[in-house]
C-alpha cells in the first residue's frame, strides 16, 4: 500500500539533504585548521630543503678549498700573495685602487 504524503516526502527528503550537507560542512570546517597547518609546513619543508641544498654546495665548496690548500704548495702561495700582498724576493707588488664614483677633472 503506498501513502501518497504530498509535499511532506519531498520536504523530507530536501531536509535530509540539507543534514547531510550541513554535516559535510561542519567536517570540512573542523578540519580546516590541520589542512592550512599542513600547507604551512609543506611550505617550510620545501623552503628548508632548499636552503639545505645551498648549504651542502657552500660546504663542498669549502671543503674543496680545505683539501686544495693541504695537499697544493702553489695553492697556499697563491693564497698567500693574494691576502696578505706576499711576494717572492725581487718581485714588486702592485696594489690598484678601487675607482671613485666621482667624474675625472
Amino acid at each position: 500500500m503506498n501513502v501518497n504524503l504530498g509535499i511532506w516526502s519531498k520536504l523530507t527528503i530536501g531536509a535530509f539533504v540539507l543534514v547531510v550537507i550541513a554535516i559535510l560542512l561542519l567536517i570540512g570546517m573542523w578540519n580546516l585548521p590541520l589542512i592550512q597547518q599542513n600547507e604551512r609546513m609543506r611550505a617550510d619543508i620545501m623552503r628548508l630543503q632548499t636552503q639545505l641544498q645551498i648549504e651542502e654546495a657552500k660546504s663542498r665548496q669549502l671543503q674543496a678549498q680545505i683539501d686544495e690548500l693541504r695537499n697544493d704548495p702553489n695553492a697556499v702561495e697563491r693564497l698567500a700573495r693574494e691576502k696578505l700582498g706576499y711576494a717572492r724576493p725581487g718581485e714588486t707588488v702592485i696594489h690598484f685602487e678601487t675607482a671613485t664614483n666621482a667624474p675625472p677633472r
